[in-house]
C-alpha cells in the first residue's frame, strides 16, 4: 500500500503518517489499494476502479454531520445512556468511525476512543483535525490507537460506562453501509487484525465495570445476564450492570 498526493501537499503531517505506517508516497495514482490525501483530507481507497469502495470521513457533513445536527433526536442512545444528568465518562472499545462517540461528545460526555487499525485511526484522526475549529466538544476526546482490552487497564478512572458496538453483519438491504463495513473488514485483514468480538464482548463483562452498553443488529443473540434492553427499529442496546 501506498500513499498518493500531489507534490505541493507534503507536509509533516503526511510524511509522519507515512512513517509510522511504513507507506510510501507516491505521486501517480496507484492500481492497488491505496491512502490518498488530497484538499479534502485523508482517504482509504479501496478499488481504484470502483469510485464507491472508499472510506473518507467529515464530522461536518454527510451522513456523520447530519447525526450530528440532529444529536437530541438520538432518543435511543440517550435512553441507554441512562436518566442521570450528570456528564459521563464513556470508554469506547470499538473506535471505529466514531459515529456515536461524537454524538457522547455533542450530549456533553468525555469519551476515550480506542481504535485498534492504525490506518483507520489515522483516517478519524484526519477527520477530527479537519473538524475540531467548528465542533468544541472534540476537546473533550482522548482517542487512542491500540488494543482496547490492554488500555482500558491504564484509563484514568471513574468509567462511567463501557461502550462496545462490534461490527455488523454485512446487510443487502443497506449497500452504502454493507459497502463501507466491507471496507473496514479489507482493512483489518491487510493489517492482519483478526479480533474475536465476542472473546472481547465476554471479557469486558468479566472486568468491574457500572455499566456496559453493548450495541447490537435488533435480531442478533443476547449475552446472559443482561439487566434490560433498549430497542429500535434495527438496533438494540443491551445493558449490564
Amino acid at each position: 500500500m501506498q500513499i498518493h498526493l500531489d507534490r505541493s501537499l507534503i507536509d509533516k503531517n503526511i510524511k509522519f503518517i507515512a512513517h509510522d505506517l511504513g507507506l510510501n508516497i507516491n505521486h501517480q495514482i496507484p492500481s492497488e489499494p491505496y491512502l490518498k490525501y488530497d484538499e479534502k483530507g485523508l482517504s482509504f481507497i479501496k478499488d481504484p476502479n470502483n469510485p464507491r469502495e472508499y472510506i473518507h470521513i467529515d464530522y461536518l457533513k454527510g451522513r456523520a454531520g447530519w447525526r450530528l445536527n440532529r444529536s437530541n433526536h438520538e432518543s435511543n442512545l440517550k435512553k441507554a445512556l441512562g436518566k442521570n444528568q450528570k456528564k459521563l465518562h464513556i470508554f469506547d472499545a470499538t473506535g471505529g468511525l466514531l459515529l456515536d462517540t461524537m454524538i457522547f461528545l455533542s450530549l456533553g460526555h468525555k469519551v476515550t476512543a480506542i481504535e485498534q487499525s492504525k490506518i483507520l485511526f489515522y483516517l478519524v484522526k484526519d477527520a477530527l483535525n479537519r473538524a475540531e475549529s467548528k465542533l468544541s466538544f472534540i476537546k473533550n476526546l482522548d482517542f487512542r490507537f491500540g488494543n482496547s482490552i490492554d488500555l482500558y487497564k491504564t484509563i484514568e478512572r471513574p468509567i462511567d460506562i463501557i461502550y462496545l458496538d462490534p461490527m455488523y453483519p454485512i446487510l443487502k438491504k443497506n449497500q452504502k453501509k454493507s459497502l463501507e463495513i466491507e471496507t473496514i473488514r479489507f482493512l483489518l485483514k491487510e493489517e492482519k487484525i483478526e479480533g474475536n468480538d465476542q472473546d472481547m464482548i465476554k471479557k469486558f463483562l468479566e472486568y468491574d465495570h457500572k455499566k456496559i452498553i453493548l450495541k447490537r443488529p435488533l435480531k442478533s443473540e443476547i449475552y446472559s445476564n443482561i439487566n434490560y434492553q433498549v430497542k429500535g427499529k434495527t438496533t438494540r442496546f443491551d445493558i449490564y450492570l
